[in-house]
């Protein structure tokens, strides 16, 4: 297969410093996105206030979880294309790209239509308070429209990962970031279009990414061209996508689904502790992020050296990565639980925010270890052709935290905080199911 010289084999060469620049540009491409994320939050709270930022932060939550399944789509599609690429096997790999786009598309436009459809039912399914609906329904109305550019950015983002260039997708988001934020703070505090004005610069700059993004790959990478020859349907080829994609979406949803529902919990104890999660959420996302994206970055490294059946070089991979994760993990840790306050402080003025925001950091915060390694789980089985398995280690992290969050949150001495204390209890069940999967199914050496 022939290559661009802006891609890397993960096949060969030092397997660290190889891990390392192909992850850098995708952990500060998360990061950048995440900055516009909390610029959006930072807006809206300071210039319109908590009612605006508890009604966007759970919009915010339900638009991670049907994000996430056009994410977990393309990276399934991307874990194809990678073995695909590093097994040297063109013909598949063009065939795979073809039935990837036009299957991830058409179910990427089916999103768009079904939620618009559902739009009047979701504030009640939420329980979101009636004070807030109004701005609730308002912004879901807009940034939906964003759907089809966010598959057009996660599915070539992905692509391009597949055969080795994880620093384009982050010149398009680090542009994307800086209109975004340009765009939110005009619309908002310049033009005073409250939320209506944060979600609309949320989508143009989506559109930005995403088309941007497909014209540049198109013309300056020959291997994701859609070939005249590769545009036909090959059943073995469909069913390892569909199984690769399905059980990624699936797991990515069920992650996000959890989250959705634990919201739900959250939103029934009022507005403070609504505005709270909106914030220290964003936060946590920024905070552990990157080494989400490290262990997607080590995705592609297992898959392209799974496609080439290189089992030992795997197995100093597993290892390589484990330590990289946990350093990153315990700073960040460190980090975030002693500057909870002025970091919330940016959001809100409301002291009780403020405080109910650094109990969830001095609980969840603590515990990024756990999460780093469940996302290397998550890739490592992802991209040895094991979905099924990411499956189950989400229903593990996230069935328990559901459950928890609402048997402790019943409890009136405990509250909200049960809500706190439930993630990272959830998140060690999983790493232990991980551990011993990892076991279980480790890649062996070819005969």
């Amino acid at each position: 297969m022939s290559k661009n010289k802006s891609t890397i084999d993960l096949t060969s060469g030092s397997i660290s410093l190889g891990l390392v620049k192909f992850a850098l540009p995708l952990m500060a491409g998360n990061v950048l996105q995440q900055c516009y994320n909390l610029t959006d939050t930072l807006v809206v709270g300071r210039f319109i206030g908590k009612n605006a930022l508890a009604a966007v932060g759970s919009a915010y939550t339900l638009m991670i979880f049907l994000t996430s399944i056009i994410l977990g789509l393309s990276m399934g599609c991307g874990a194809f294309l990678s073995m695909k690429y590093g097994a040297k096997e063109d013909r598949e790999f063009a065939i795979g790209n073809w039935l990837s786009f036009c299957g991830t598309g058409l179910f990427s436009l089916l999103l768009t239509l079904l939620v618009y459809l559902l739009l009047g039912f979701t504030a009640n399914l939420l329980a979101i308070p009636a004070s807030i609906q109004a701005l609730f329904n308002q912004y879901l109305l807009i940034i939906y429209a964003g759907i089809p550019a966010t598959f057009l950015y996660n599915y070539f983002a992905c692509s391009l990962r597949a055969i080795g260039n994880s620093a384009i997708p982050l010149v398009f988001l680090c542009l994307s970031s800086v209109l975004n934020i340009i765009l939110c703070i005009w619309l908002v505090a310049g033009l005073g279009l409250g939320v209506a004005g944060s979600a609309l610069a949320t989508v143009i700059s989506q559109y930005f990414a995403g088309l941007g993004l497909t014209i540049y790959a198109w013309q300056h990478f020959l291997q994701l061209r859609f070939k005249k020859a590769a545009m036909v349907y090959d059943q073995a080829i469909s069913k390892s996508i569909l199984s690769l994609a399905g059980l990624t979406a699936l797991q990515q949803s069920i992650m996000n689904l959890g989250i959705l529902m634990v919201q739900g919990r959250i939103n029934s104890f009022g507005v403070n502790v609504m505005a709270a999660f909106s914030s220290a959420v964003k936060i946590d996302t920024l905070a552990y992020s990157p080494v989400q994206d490290f262990g997607n970055a080590y995705s592609t490294f297992v898959a392209q050296n799974y496609g080439a059946q290189q089992a030992d070089r795997i197995k100093h991979g597993n290892r390589q990565a484990s330590c990289w994760i946990l350093a990153f993990c315990l700073v960040i840790s460190s980090l975030v639980v002693f500057w909870a306050k002025p970091l919330l402080a940016l959001f809100s003025s409301d002291p009780e925010v403020i405080q109910i925001g650094i109990g969830y950091f001095r609980i969840e915060g603590s515990f990024y270890a756990l999460i780093g390694f469940l996302f290397m789980f998550y890739g490592y089985f992802r991209a040895i052709d094991e979905p099924m398995i990411s499956v189950v280690l989400t229903i593990f992290s996230l069935g328990t935290r559901v459950i928890l969050a609402y048997l402790l949150s019943a409890i009136p001495s405990i509250g909200y905080i049960g809500i706190w204390a439930s993630i990272p209890i959830g998140w060690a069940l999983a790493d232990l199911a991980g551990l011993y999967y990892l076991h279980k199914k480790a890649v062996k050496p070819a005969d």
